[in-house]
């Protein structure tokens, strides 16, 4: 699994790791440490670190072949991108629908981050 495709799993669903796992996957993965640093910073054996992130790495995987949330999410992405491309045609062909059409695509564009922060306090 590369880098990439190992932290879209970890924003999905590291929620659902122990706090040990969180932390080591975190400094593997997030800060780029080594395995060995690691090893030092946590006061455990390199072996230890390297079953962690091995482990770690295969019950991400479970946790989406299960529950599919980036499966999903990828699948909701795609769909706006549709909503986005119609809503373009429909502005070319109608015109005065200009102000709504934008505020469709202001709505699909947003950043909604702040607000899930919000509602999770």
């Amino acid at each position: 699994m590369d880098k990439f495709s190992f932290i879209s799993l970890w924003d999905a669903y590291s929620g659902l790791l122990t706090k040990t796992q969180q932390e080591i996957t975190h400094l593997y993965f997030n800060l780029d440490l080594t395995v060995s640093e690691i090893a030092e910073q946590k006061g455990i054996s390199r072996q230890a670190v390297s079953e962690c992130l091995k482990g770690c790495k295969k019950q991400l995987e479970e946790y989406e072949d299960g529950l599919h949330v980036l499966e999903r999410l990828h699948g909701a992405r795609v769909a706006f991108a549709a909503v986005r491309d119609w809503a373009e045609s429909f502005q070319s062909a109608h015109p005065e629908f200009t102000e709504d059409i934008t505020a469709l695509k202001q709505a699909l564009d947003k950043n909604y981050s702040e607000e899930d922060k919000k509602a999770k306090r």
